[in-house]
């Protein structure tokens, strides 16, 4: 490699260093706020915020095995057999036969479960408006555009293993709880 394209391969990279460092800062801002936010706001309809996101993905997916909504979420199947245990008790979600496998149960949300998420849906949103009602139609969907796809290309990353947290194998996994 000649010593101009080491150079801008160098510069390259320590972009890329400041920006990923940049984006972790913004991205933990945010989700620091988002999450104090959601359980303020979501915890005041009776449902943790895991017993909201298994209720939206229900609503989202429709009905599905318990380690299908614990894939989705996550989470592991005892943790996901608590929140539905709970959502069921609360009459937000019921559970049934799957007629593919009599074995098998399948969990779907009640319309009790489809009426709460749509009224948490409709305060997060209207405090949504408030946030961005400041900034102009081009930014607030450049703004969406830009979120959309971090989340995907994360979701893609999580799911295909790629992320290499602390727990993965080779890793120094004393502090994993």
């Amino acid at each position: 490699m000649s010593p101009i394209a080491s150079q801008s391969a160098e510069t390259k990279d320590a972009a890329l260093d400041r920006d990923a460092t940049a984006l972790q800062q913004a991205v933990a801002d945010l989700v620091r706020v988002y999450q104090f936010r959601d359980r303020d706001r979501i915890c005041c309809h009776d449902v943790s915020v895991t017993q909201c996101y298994a209720l939206e993905t229900l609503i989202e997916h429709g009905p599905m095995r318990l380690s299908a909504l614990a894939e989705r979420l996550f989470l592991d199947k005892s943790t996901t057999s608590r929140v539905v245990n709970a959502l069921v008790r609360k009459g937000y979600v019921e559970q049934r036969a799957d007629a593919t496998d009599g074995r098998a149960m399948l969990i779907d949300a009640t319309r009790q479960g489809q009426r709460l998420c749509t009224r948490i849906t409709s305060d997060l949103v209207e405090q949504q408006k408030q946030l961005l009602g400041d900034l102009t139609p081009e930014i607030r969907a450049g703004v969406v555009h830009v979120i959309e796809r971090l989340a995907q290309a994360a979701d893609a990353r999580f799911r295909s293993g790629v992320t290499g947290g602390c727990c993965a194998p080779g890793s120094d996994a004393a502090n994993c709880a």
